[in-house]
């Protein structure tokens, strides 16, 4: 029996090296698939400064929600200059610590289950801008009428991950946790 059960998990190992594009391109896959404090979410924010200047106009999104190369575009004077239509500059030294925090912890450097699929299906192509553009993101999403998202004042947007996602400030965006504003009743989630 035990020998049995060593010959499927070797199986597995082997298929699972030789299939996945985790191990084909990314070097920290193996640190993740050995970790023992891998969990489910993402990371949740835990640099103040980051914190406070992000979180001062929107919710201070997890950097594990989007890859490096995101980061590394949104993170520099000119595009605050012009971030997303609106002047987030910040000084220097701020921005510094803003954008290595971020980097240091982006989705492709993460131990968290959902910001490695993010990291996944961001690997190939130009760097995503907005989150809510991610396919990820967008298939997740892509059952909830948009009278219940761009109808609804309490949403208004996808970008408001806090509105619905009652613990997304812990990094916790499982469907047990959604509460849509003014559809309280709205099981859509779990019908799946």
């Amino acid at each position: 029996m035990m020998q049995k059960k060593w010959k499927i998990a070797a199986i597995l190992a082997v298929a699972l090296s030789l299939s996945s594009t985790y191990a084909m391109a990314e070097e920290y896959f193996w640190l993740w698939v050995v970790n023992p404090s891998r969990q489910k979410g993402v990371k949740p924010v835990t640099d103040k400064p980051y914190q406070n200047e992000c979180g001062e106009c929107h919710f201070a999104y997890q950097p594990g929600l989007l890859p490096a190369k995101s980061w590394e575009a949104l993170l520099n004077a000119d595009a605050l200059r012009k971030h997303f239509g609106a002047n987030a500059e910040v000084d220097k030294d701020t921005l510094r610590g803003i954008h290595d925090y971020a980097v240091d912890n982006a989705a492709e450097k993460s131990f968290y289950k959902r910001a490695r699929k993010i990291a996944v299906a961001t690997e190939e192509g130009p760097a995503p801008l907005r989150i809510t553009e991610l396919r990820y993101i967008s298939r997740k999403h892509h059952d909830i009428p948009e009278k219940m998202i761009k109808g609804n004042p309490g949403v208004k947007s996808l970008s408001f991950c806090d509105k619905c996602h009652t613990q997304a400030a812990q990094g916790v965006y499982d469907a047990d946790t959604v509460n849509i504003p003014n559809y309280p009743n709205w099981d859509g989630w779990f019908s799946k």
